[in-house]
């Protein structure tokens, strides 16, 4: 008997699967829109969720909206879940959502300043006494501002690749290149490639090429050129937030930062890494954290498990229990993290908590960690 002998395998058919297309698509039944007028003109805001929950703010970054800047991630299968327990209202900048027509020749953009004070009327129209802020870039930076004018109103941000500093002269002519060539142009090769390396970095083509194709045919087919130059124009205007690191305790509470709890979190392919880092040494230790996500510039695109575990351990160090359809990990990749050095206490019987009887024991709470790099001068660490 030949030892080497084989059996005949005859193919007869190959059927292909094609996987599933990102889209962008605001035929969501879940998402509802309305128009909320403020100070300064109305502006666009769809609510996802139970109303009646607690509340979620998200700002997108330039170029973007509510659909293209967090649909995917708020339909990622860990935020679905945060949905059952959370209302999540998205603000879009004025003239930026999906199908806004030109804004008028002689309209006026609003300043940062006065896109942060737009929020009020948000929060007024839908009968809003506090939210949790989520914020990329240009639209982390506006929550920001609110959040130092209104304390109050917001209990924790979770800030997205956000520059707290004024542009910088290369940033400043950059960006005043690409308002003029959209006004006069439309969305031109060259801004195009700007926008991408703002959100994605280098080498994005090589580590996700499908991504890529989707954001190039929306930037080039669904924004509208000369109210995103109008948008950019607002933001290279923008002043810097003066946020100070005051470490005496005695001074902490007269100083000019964010009171309230902040997640800071960068890719560590993004262009802004350094931004967030900047911005991490000005905010209070001991009520902020910073995260840097390995192999990922937008980081809600390319990993929502680990932005979404995270959120929802910050959240979960806020007081809130967060039901889940299905068993995660109560801390992220050990490897990847270090501990916050001091954690804040909280108080579990909060009214703006969920259900008592979801709401985690304090024993186990005690013998729980939150895994969050909190200082990326000293030891520069990625997940």
């Amino acid at each position: 008997m030949p030892s080497d002998s084989m059996d005949d395998i005859e193919l007869k058919k190959i059927d292909l699967q094609i996987p599933t297309v990102r889209s962008m698509s605001r035929d969501d039944s879940s998402v509802s829109e309305e128009r909320v007028e403020t100070a300064r003109g109305s502006i666009l805001v769809a609510v996802q969720g139970d109303r009646t929950k607690p509340a979620i703010l998200t700002y997108h970054d330039l170029g973007l909206n509510y659909i293209s800047s967090f649909q995917a991630f708020f339909n990622y299968i860990d935020m679905r879940a945060l949905l059952d327990n959370f209302c999540v209202y998205h603000v879009n900048a004025p003239g930026q959502e999906e199908g806004a027509l030109p804004l008028p020749d002689d309209y006026e953009y609003p300043t940062m300043d006065e896109l942060a004070e737009q929020l009020m009327f948000v929060l007024s129209h839908f009968g809003l006494h506090h939210v949790i802020g989520l914020g990329v870039g240009a639209g982390g930076n506006i929550l920001a501002r609110f959040a130092l004018a209104n304390p109050e109103k917001v209990e924790a941000l979770c800030l997205i690749n956000v520059v707290s500093t004024q542009a910088g002269w290369i940033e400043w002519g950059y960006q005043k290149m690409n308002a003029r060539y959209l006004r006069s142009k439309g969305m031109t090769q060259g801004v195009l490639d700007y926008l991408m390396w703002h959100h994605f970095g280098r080498g994005t083509e090589e580590r996700n090429h499908d991504l890529v194709q989707v954001y190039r045919n929306y930037f080039e087919r669904q924004v509208n050129p000369s109210n995103l130059a109008l948008f950019i124009d607002a933001y290279v205007r923008r002043t810097d937030l003066k946020l100070v690191r005051e470490l005496e305790p005695n001074r902490r509470k007269d100083s000019t930062t964010l009171l309230m709890p902040v997640m800071n979190i960068t890719g560590s392919l993004s262009p802004h890494v350094d931004d967030t880092v900047t911005l991490n040494g000005r905010l209070d230790p001991t009520n902020s954290s910073w995260m840097k996500i390995s192999d990922c510039g937008m980081v809600l695109e390319e990993q929502p498990g680990k932005v979404a575990e995270a959120f929802r351990l910050f959240l979960q160090g806020q007081g809130y229990a967060v039901k889940l359809s299905r068993k995660l990990s109560t801390s992220l990749s050990a490897e990847g993290m270090t501990t916050v050095p001091s954690a804040r206490f909280i108080d579990f019987t909060r009214s703006t908590s969920l259900d008592d009887s979801d709401l985690l024991s304090l024993t186990h709470w005690s013998n729980a960690s939150i895994h969050i790099t909190e200082n990326p001068i000293s030891e520069a660490v990625a997940c």
